[in-house]
């Protein structure tokens, strides 16, 4: 794996922290965010994506069609989990459940469909980055599991992180075999998203406006943020990083969330929370190394 590859991943994972962290915080609106956001995204993205289109880097083929329908419905159904996780229970369960399930899945998806082979640091990076996210996410009790709206978080989680790893496959076979640009396959999975959206959310336009009222900015960043973050994990996989690397490696955005707690919300730190990013910090460079 290349170091420019690598460190697209590393920005992409503390951007990817920051926008969850604005998402939590607009969860009591719903659909209506996920909408708005995707909206703004495609707005915002649109002449990126006119001036790959006008340079002829996009060869249209059956392929690519059903890869930008499938990526944009697994998307779509993965933003609506993840928001209804954060209405219901903690970002501290739902985000690294998520984030865990979903590199291992990914990562077997990648052994068994795209004939990745996993290498010895693969393995054990792999597993020290799930550990880590668990310490990082328990503080070494599971009990924290069981708190009012644990068990909610741990299923939808799990339910977001089964369909990260879904469209995490679909997308790499996207980029590395299908040759669609990144930016292209972001985009058109946004407006497939937002089509598929806007029935739900138009037929009551008073309920979402007033659901959205006071969540705009916050909108606005995730709908400049969520893509540039995945944008550079594609650009990573279509310079060649594996996608059973890739994967794992993006869940050091649980540290860089940790970070921010403990440096910018002056959360206490013990030692579960700290031995946590130190294994994941561990698990980041066998997987860089792999």
């Amino acid at each position: 794996m290349s170091f420019a590859a690598l460190a697209l991943v590393v920005l992409a994972a503390f951007i990817h922290a920051s926008w969850n962290l604005l998402s939590k915080r607009a969860a009591s609106a719903g659909p209506a965010f996920v909408f708005a956001y995707t909206g703004i995204a495609c707005l915002a993205y649109a002449p990126w994506v006119a001036w790959v289109l006008a340079r002829g880097e996009l060869k249209w083929s059956i392929a690519a069609v059903l890869c930008i329908l499938l990526s944009g419905a697994i998307h779509l159904a993965y933003s609506l989990c993840l928001q209804r996780g954060y209405q219901v229970a903690d970002l501290s369960v739902v985000y690294p459940v998520a984030r865990g399930t979903g590199p291992m899945l990914s990562s077997l998806g990648a052994f068994l469909l795209l004939g990745e082979m996993p290498s010895l640091h693969g393995v054990l990076g792999l597993f020290a980055v799930v550990i880590g996210i668990g310490l990082i996410s328990t503080q070494g009790n599971l009990a924290n599991f069981r708190r009012p709206g644990g068990q909610a978080g741990v299923r939808w989680g799990a339910m977001t992180g089964f369909l990260i790893a879904n469209y995490t496959v679909v997308d790499a076979y996207a980029v590395k075999t299908a040759g669609i640009h990144p930016v292209v396959l972001d985009w058109f999975a946004n407006l497939v998203r937002f089509v598929l959206l806007a029935p739900l959310v138009l037929r009551n336009r008073s309920l979402a406006w007033k659901r959205m009222r006071n969540h705009w900015p916050l909108a606005i960043g995730v709908g400049l943020l969520s893509p540039l973050s995945y944008i550079l994990i594609l650009a990573a996989l279509e310079k060649g990083a594996p996608l059973s690397v890739v994967a794992p490696l993006r869940e050091m955005s649980m540290m860089v969330g940790a970070l921010f707690g403990m440096i910018i919300l002056r959360e206490p730190v013990g030692r579960w929370r700290l031995l946590g990013c130190l294994i994941l910090a561990a698990g980041v460079v066998l997987l860089g190394s792999a």
